[in-house]
């Protein structure tokens, strides 16, 4: 066995044997170890199957990538893979089905992948032993299929070994430390091996290893079953006509996939509710190739529904039930990159629900991250520091479960699901809840999404906003902001203090955008990757010198500390302290904003006193330390009032009170995000990310191309070989009940130029908006393509930015 490699992946399931072929074949010097051996956890008992379908738009990427890498590995290896191209079937019993799968389609154009909405009748011409009169539909992928987990290990394995890899086998990794070069001493009970970079890939046994390196993942697998038939007599005689394997049948509203097994036997895995998680406090030594007891009465549900779809499964013999487990997080998502905690070229390939599906594409992301830095796709939704100290063990197990049980609900844009809720609240939650606050959840904070006209309310979910019990409170508390003034609690909002003699020079490399120079000034900027998307995004005040007030989006804690942690100077001149605990924030708006602050504070609001993108400390009734700064993501005049946390109530009720005659209503997060539309404020996350730089998106006046900053040098090799994209501010014209929430395809002349990155309806200005990416050459002003929403085509031209109040006069109001 070697004793220094440069990178050393921990773990011999399908992520692994992935990750170890694609650094071999970049040319980096990589050993394997695997406890038992190849395959033994989830992958041996994994049922296979490679789905397409995904509405995530960077695990679908990953999906993509790897059924295609798949169709390629006999070719090159050697080493029969068994992938049968035989195709997918997602059936629609109701028309909020038929929508999901049009709001898929959105995904699909964007990243090209083949699928075809489907009539019940083509249904039954390619499952004809289904039945079909009460479907609404269908969607169709004709180009996946299902695999053998192990083939497909085994040929990652001799690619990697062919490029130089090595596999260590029944070889048990008992400890990670830091070796006193930086590098990273993996030890094993066969010795030692020292090496650059760390990769651990290690299924169900993830957080027994990492508490070698004090990190715990929120990843906690359930068990999954699945029913393997005897010889079923209509499935035999279709194999002895020659006809072909019929497509993997799902059955999305009973919740259960169903698929031939050797031609000759169906293989029925559901997804039940009760499932258990497993290995809440770690795995056995001997755990090798483990499976639990199967649960027939769990599965009996999904049993029958079957059997009424698929009439030839009532009289098939169960051979056996799999029961084994299979890794879930809470957002169902696995967890792919830098694992962050300071621990640096520390990797993880984690948490697959999905595993056999990803595997391919996450070998492929952790060899871009350490051979270039960072990979070609945003990552975000798969990167394990999108969770942060809220993801304890109980919380990930309620999730879990949830997601497990929720798999093939209708997922909806807008979906709030009530697991591990409520539990980070702010101070005045139960006010709102009396106000009528009907809650979505964000990183585990319970936020106002829109306010009902009665306590208790539940939310609509659809594709169809215009249909929804909340589109008509958008409308209402959209209008109060513009004509009169109304507040959002924005405690959720990430909030950070730096300071230290070199914390100017420090915020100066790391964005790059100035620093606002004076003390008061507010400035928004933005983290780089090095390639020049877009890492992150932060308000920045300057509370005295080289002492700052950092705010960030609450989704970004544990992503954009990291970016702060890791570029921290080693001489200690730069303190970085977590406040977001100690500070609520209230978000007070429109053109009556002003006159409501009158009435709770003794200091001057007027514009000569506070101007816009300036903060200053006030005292707000009884509240000393109030940050308050002239800046508000809706568009209107307006502050947001940084507050201690023990005050909150008390400002509350001052600002309910002063606020009774002047209009005042309270805002939910949906009807802001409408807002911020009209005025094409581009939200982090979706419209900023590592796909699009700042001047991608238009905001080249937040650039400084003057100083050395983080992501420059890619800035500038952008512009050289010429911008992929360029943001254009859109108006769609016809729409009806559906309008954009993101991930909608745009064409032009038959051709896709762009994808739709966010939008909605602005209430203010009754029209229909999306914020876009498309071929720079189709971002003039006036240019005029089409925009799908479920799958029908809207006209759509570019207008100038910020449709409503442009020239900022409401922002700006000395009234």
């Amino acid at each position: 066995m070697k004793k220094y490699s440069r990178a050393v992946v921990i773990g011999g399931g399908v992520a692994g044997c992935s990750t170890i072929y694609h650094l071999a074949k970049r040319g980096i010097e990589t050993v394997l170890c695997e406890r038992n051996t190849l395959t033994s956890g989830s992958t041996w008992h994994a049922a296979g199957l490679l789905p397409l379908f995904n509405m995530s738009y960077a695990v679908a990427q990953l999906h993509k990538y790897s059924i295609d890498l798949y169709k390629t590995l006999e070719e090159e290896t050697g080493q029969d893979v068994g992938f049968h191209v035989c195709g997918n079937i997602r059936l629609a019993h109701t028309q909020a089905r038929m929508d999901e799968y049009k709001n898929y389609a959105g995904v699909a154009r964007s990243i090209g992948v083949d699928y075809q909405i489907i009539t019940p009748e083509k249904v039954k011409e390619l499952w004809p032993l289904s039945k079909t009169d009460d479907l609404v539909g269908a969607l169709w992928h004709n180009t996946d299929g299902h695999i053998a987990p192990a083939d497909l290990c085994m040929a990652f394995v001799k690619g990697a070994r062919n490029n130089g890899g090595e596999i260590y086998e029944k070889t048990c990794v008992t400890d990670i430390e830091k070796a006193p070069s930086g590098e990273w001493i993996v030890k094993t009970d066969k010795g030692d091996i020292q090496c650059e970079y760390v990769v651990t890939a290690s299924g169900s046994y993830t957080n027994q290893l990492l508490s070698a390196v004090g990190v715990k993942l929120p990843m906690i697998p359930v068990e999954h079953q699945y029913i393997v038939t005897d010889i079923v007599p209509e499935l035999q005689e279709r194999l002895d006509a020659g006809l072909p394997e019929m497509a993997i049948l799902r059955e999305s509203d009973a919740s259960y996939y169903l698929r031939e097994e050797q031609r000759n036997r169906y293989l029925l895995g559901p997804y039940e509710k009760g499932a258990k998680p497993c290995y809440v406090d770690g795995v056995s030594h001997n755990a090798e190739r483990e499976l639990f007891q199967g649960d027939l009465d769990r599965l009996l549900p999904h049993v029958e529904a079957c059997m009424v779809r698929v009439p030839s499964f009532e009289n098939a013999g169960i051979k056996e039930i799999i029961n084994g487990a299979i890794a879930y997080t809470p957002d169902g998502n696995p967890m792919i990159g830098p694992i962050g905690h300071g621990l640096e070229n520390f990797f993880i390939a984690e948490g697959f629900s999905f595993g056999i599906t990803a595997g391919g594409g996450a070998g492929k992301v952790i060899a871009d991250q350490i051979v270039e830095g960072e990979t070609d796709l945003d990552t975000f939704s798969i990167d394990a520091r999108r969770f942060s100290k809220y993801a304890n063990k109980q919380y990930t197990l309620a999730k879990n479960v949830e997601t497990y049980e929720h798999l093939f609900t209708v997922h909806y844009p807008m979906e709030e699901r009530p697991g591990a809720r409520p539990a980070r609240t702010s101070p005045c939650y139960d006010r709102l809840a009396a106000r009528g606050a009907v809650f979505g959840q964000r990183v585990g904070w319970e936020r106002a999404n829109w306010f009902a006209d009665a306590p208790n309310t539940k939310d609509d979910w659809t594709f169809r906003q215009a249909q929804a019990n909340w589109f008509p409170a958008l409308k209402r508390e959209s209008e109060a902001m513009r004509d009169a003034c109304g507040l959002i609690d924005m405690t959720n909002f990430v909030k950070y203090e730096a300071y230290g003699a070199g914390t100017e020079a420090f915020l100066e490399r790391i964005f790059a955008n100035k620093m606002p120079k004076k003390i008061g000034g507010v400035k928004l900027v933005h983290g780089l990757y090095e390639s020049g998307g877009t890492h992150s995004e932060f308000t920045v005040t300057k509370m005295g010198d080289n002492c700052y007030y950092l705010v960030s989006s609450s989704a970004g804690e544990g992503f954009d500390y990291d970016l702060l942690r890791r570029n921290l100077p080693k001489d200690g001149s730069v303190h970085i302290h977590n406040v977001t605990n100690q500070y609520g924030v209230f978000v007070l708006a429109g053109p009556n904003a002003r006159k409501l602050l009158r009435k709770i504070t003794d200091a001057n609001v007027e514009n000569d006193g506070f101007k816009w993108l300036t903060g200053q400390a006030i005292s707000v009734g009884y509240a000393p330390d109030v940050m308050a700064m002239r800046v508000n993501y809706v568009g209107e005049l307006g502050w947001e009032l940084h507050h201690p946390i023990e005050y909150q109530n008390h400002i509350f009720d001052l600002i309910e009170d002063a606020g009774k005659d002047l209009g005042l209503r309270h805002v939910g997060m949906r009807a802001m995000d409408s807002m911020r539309v009209e005025k094409s404020y581009r939200a982090w996350g979706p419209d900023l990310n590592r796909d699009y730089s700042p001047i991608e998106a238009g905001l080249d006046r937040m650039i400084d191309m003057n100083k050395e900053f983080i992501g420059k040098a890619g800035l500038i090799a952008r512009e050289k070989t010429g911008l992929k994209w360029k943001f254009a501010m859109t108006e769609i014209d016809g729409t009806e009940d559906a309008h954009c929430f993101g991930n909608e395809a745009i064409y032009k002349d038959g051709k896709k130029i762009g994808r739709v990155s966010s939008g909605g309806f602005g209430h203010r200005l009754q029209r229909s908006f999306a914020m876009s990416f498309v071929d720079p050459e189709y971002a003039q002003i006036g240019t005029e393509f089409e925009v799908m929403i479920l799958e029908k085509p809207y006209k759509a031209k570019v207008i100038a930015d910020s449709p409503y109040d442009p020239n900022n006069e409401k922002l700006k109001s000395a009234d």
